[in-house]
């Protein structure tokens, strides 16, 4: 299994827009975050999950030229406004439908923002074509399973991901966006690989959980190697990694796993 972090920034990116502390400036290249997202291949089987604003630009960076289903977690803008970039991989499938994966809140979503494009064909060549599915608690695979649980996030619910190729039996978890792991996300993640968690910033937040909250329920999840991601301004990569405890790292754009 591979893993592609595509994007490891919150909804406003890292620089921000007329900032210039510390770390929208920084040299290090790891303090560059463009809207979280990541790129899942599980034995040739390429999962994508969530299209940031910069979509287009994170598949060009990281070479991502197959999408064989999408999975959209929720549908904030900073994980669906990059779908309409899904167009190039309908023209790769002769401009059938790609399906697309979600919650009821993030299929309407996309009912909403992408009307033009729910169809099983492309109208023409170059346009996009959806076909919305509702993402099941267990998705079974040639390749391996997508299991699914709900995690709080304010007003919505996110989905949280894991996944586990079958030829090798590895296993990932991907919680993005949300305020707390509840005791299912818990069990459901127990003993894999690998995790990426939200780890918003510092300070506390409504909807996110912090960088301790984050190691707390990281913790409480027995898993050797989390990744922290959805990360603001407010977090240099190279000072709060070296303070974060065994097992616990910062996630980036372009950051590979390979389980």
């Amino acid at each position: 299994m591979e893993v592609i972090v595509l994007g490891s920034g919150t909804s406003q990116g890292v620089p921000m827009i007329g900032c210039g502390c510390a770390v929208c400036t920084s040299a290090d290249p790891r303090d560059r975050r463009t809207r979280a997202s990541v790129h899942v291949v599980m034995d040739g089987l390429s999962v994508q999950v969530d299209a940031a604003p910069e979509f287009r630009l994170q598949c060009l960076r990281e070479h991502v030229d197959r999408i064989d289903l999408f999975v959209l977690t929720h549908g904030h803008s900073d994980h669906v406004l990059g779908m309409d970039d899904l167009r190039r991989f309908c023209d790769a499938r002769s401009g059938g439908a790609l399906a697309i994966h979600s919650t009821e809140e993030g299929l309407a979503r996309v009912r909403a923002i992408y009307p033009y494009a729910i169809m099983e064909r492309a109208l023409v060549r170059g346009y996009p074509a959806f076909r919305l599915e509702r993402m099941p608690a267990r998705m079974d695979l040639p390749q391996g399973t997508i299991e699914t649980t709900l995690l709080p996030h304010g007003s919505t619910e996110t989905l949280g991901l894991v996944f586990t190729e079958r030829s090798s039996g590895r296993k990932f978890a991907y919680y993005t966006d949300c305020k707390r792991l509840t005791d299912e996300a818990v069990a459901l993640a127990r003993g894999a690989d690998a995790a990426i968690l939200d780890g918003l910033r510092p300070e506390p937040h409504p909807s996110h959980m912090s960088i301790s909250e984050a190691i707390e329920a990281g913790q409480g999840m027995g898993i050797r190697s989390v990744w922290l991601t959805h990360l603001t301004h407010l977090t240099g990569h190279a000072a709060t990694e070296a303070a974060l405890p065994a097992g616990f790292a910062l996630a980036f754009d372009g950051m590979r796993l390979r389980l």
